[in-house]
């Protein structure tokens, strides 16, 4: 795997972000003006409809191809007790995903998506990050490249998601190394850990920052030093679809705190990207907050897995089926004074 082999090299790229095609997105907004409906009145369909133009490069978008990613990725620091379930777990997801009988399975049929399960090299986890980086350079340039390269580039509409037992801490993490606060800001419950679990949880996170002290200051270094695997698949996911103008769906907490670099590296480096859901998880809807972004759903689920990015596709079918089909009101004979 060689997309990036340094880290110079991965930054310049997160430097080099395509723009949204305007001229697309303002004919789609002009097509919503002359619609058979009161303008407005279909509310933030309207907007998809015309974001999902601007990022397809055409005022008619098309969701004929939708994919689904689910990274997945084990975490050394599940050894200090920060998950109600054992790090085992993990794996047996995978399978259950390879055998067709996990939610995410059934969410992507419904959506009509293309679903792939990325293995990460579950059976090597990533170190414990309150005693050492939780990956070395390569081993994150690996996970980086293996995210860009699981993208297709004829993708109309990508749909990010992750498995891995203890990534909720690992993205609590995360996400205090780049907005602030402490442990007990961000994490949550999780899997369902109990009272102590989560003080147990809290306490690691404020380890992690405090070990790895200034080193943090750089947003690249934060995903390396703090995520996992399948973290730092799903930003090097959302790098790619950016340089092929692909739209996003963000899923959860873990799924957005892994894409969140990127908005730190360069303005508007998540303008491609949608929040599908707020999670139930608690640090979810504050990182949305500092990201600026509105989620489309708000359904208090908490799975990961991508089900609400796929939740979330059949809202913007019905933008797109809207925006594509609606008659004008020329067409229509229909008064629109």
């Amino acid at each position: 795997m060689t997309t990036y082999s340094s880290l110079e090299a991965l930054r310049r790229a997160c430097n080099e972000l395509p723009a949204i095609d305007q001229m697309a997105a303002d004919e789609a907004a002009a097509r919503q003006a002359v619609l058979t409906k009161p303008q407005g009145s279909l509310g933030r369909l309207e907007e998809l409809a015309a974001w999902l133009a601007g990022w397809q490069g055409r005022a008619r978008p098309d969701l004929q191809a939708v994919d689904v990613i689910v990274f997945a990725g084990s975490h050394g620091v599940t050894a200090r007790g920060v998950s109600a379930f054992p790090a085992e777990v993990t794996a047996q997801m995978v399978a259950n995903f390879a055998a067709g009988g996990a939610a995410i399975n059934q969410l992507a049929k419904a959506a009509g998506a293309r679903l792939r399960v990325i293995d990460l090299e579950v059976d090597r986890p990533t170190a414990d990050f309150t005693q050492a980086p939780a990956m070395n350079e390569a081993d994150f340039l690996d996970a980086v490249s293996r995210g860009y390269e699981e993208v297709a580039p004829e993708s109309r509409l990508l749909c990010l998601g992750e498995m891995g037992i203890g990534n909720t801490t690992v993205a609590a993490a995360v996400s205090a190394a780049l907005f602030g606060g402490t442990g007990a800001d961000w994490v949550g419950r999780g899997t369902g850990v109990d009272e102590a679990g989560l003080q147990r949880k809290a306490s690691v996170v404020d380890e992690a920052l405090a070990f790895h002290g200034s080193a943090l200051n750089d947003p690249l270094a934060v995903l390396a030093r703090l995520g996992g695997r399948e973290l730092a698949a799903i930003f090097g996911a959302a790098l790619a679809a950016r340089h092929n103008r692909i739209p996003v769906l963000l899923d959860g907490f873990v799924c957005t705190a892994a894409a969140a670099p990127l908005a730190r590296l360069a303005a508007g480096g998540l303008d491609h990207a949608l929040a599908a859901h707020c999670s139930a998880e608690a640090g979810h809807r504050q990182l949305l907050e500092r990201l600026g972004k509105k989620p489309l759903l708000d359904l208090a689920m908490r799975l990961g897995e991508a089900s609400g990015a796929c939740l979330a596709v059949n809202i913007l079918r019905s933008a797109v089926e809207c925006h594509n089909g609606m008659a004008s009101f020329a067409e229509a004979g229909v008064s629109d004074n």
